[in-house]
């Protein structure tokens, strides 16, 4: 471990780094980081945030997420953290905490977990060496841990296990920034945001950009699954639909009319994402 590190983030890598069994990563393999790119916080989207800030932060910082938001002392993001990292940043800054993300062993065109959002940053091999990893995600208290030099046992959990496809990523934590012009790849967003708003504040970016094939789910589809996440989502989802089809776009204008619960739009993403992948 490099003397050299900032002392809370030596002493998180060095934690994970003694629980951690397997044979080293592969070099080639990537930490990717899902979001919904129209998302507003503080009254800005986040790609707006990211093209003005150059940075990107943790939900400690931001105070939303695409998961639970229990990043504040004594929540659950705070504890996990704290069981997972050894207490090391128990007395830290919200700047210094790690950012989530996850492995793409997969080398998934949606990144490795579009649970999250639609887009994904990419992240360069930088990023590898810093990171620690669990399996499965860390709300469940996992007790598999890995990091670049010893992670690949992970992987082997992960493709082993029989979990939904929306939840079998193997969790990454990149500890130090991740400032988009040193560290992010690309940006790779889904195509119902071409000739948007979000397109727009894309290519502002310090970063490439690139397209995958794109979520977009039917309602005929979508009422095929009423046990996924419930049929309420289902008829929610029915309702906001626009032609019969439901996108990240139209689910993004839909949290941003505010007239539904923000969770409950959270869960037809989650149909979406499961169900209405392109290839």
């Amino acid at each position: 471990m490099s003397a050299d590190l900032p002392p809370a983030r030596a002493r998180a890598l060095s934690h994970v780094a003694a629980m951690s069994t397997g044979t080293p990563l592969d070099p080639s393999l990537r930490v990717t980081l899902n979001f919904h790119p129209d998302r507003v916080s503080g009254g800005r989207t986040v790609l707006e945030r990211l093209a003005e800030d150059g940075v990107y932060v943790s939900q400690f910082v931001t105070g939303t997420g695409n998961g639970g938001l229990t990043a504040h002392p004594g929540g659950d993001r705070w504890r996990w953290e704290s069981r997972i990292f050894g207490g090391a940043y128990d007395g830290a800054s919200a700047h210094e905490r790690p950012v989530y993300g996850a492995l793409d062993f997969r080398r998934a065109p949606f990144g490795a977990a579009p649970r999250f959002g639609s887009a994904h940053l990419r992240l360069t091999a930088e990023a590898l060496p810093r990171s620690t990893f669990c399996y499965p995600d860390s709300f469940l208290e996992p007790s598999d841990f890995g990091v670049a030099a010893a992670g690949s046992r992970l992987i082997a959990l992960a493709e082993a296990d029989a979990r939904d496809a929306l939840d079998d990523y193997v969790e990454a934590h990149v500890h130090g920034p991740v400032r988009l012009k040193d560290h992010a790849e690309a940006l790779v967003l889904d195509p119902c945001f071409r000739g948007t708003d979000v397109e727009k504040a894309a290519r502002a970016l310090p970063c490439p950009l690139e397209w995958h094939g794109g979520f977009r789910l039917g309602t005929d589809e979508l009422r095929r699954h009423p046990e996924y996440r419930g049929p309420e989502y289902v008829e929610l989802g029915s309702g906001i639909a626009v032609d019969g089809f439901l996108d990240a776009r139209i689910i993004g204008e839909a949290v941003a009319a505010g007239r539904h619960d923000p969770q409950d739009l959270k869960r037809v993403w989650h149909c979406v994402a499961r169900f209405g992948r392109s290839m």
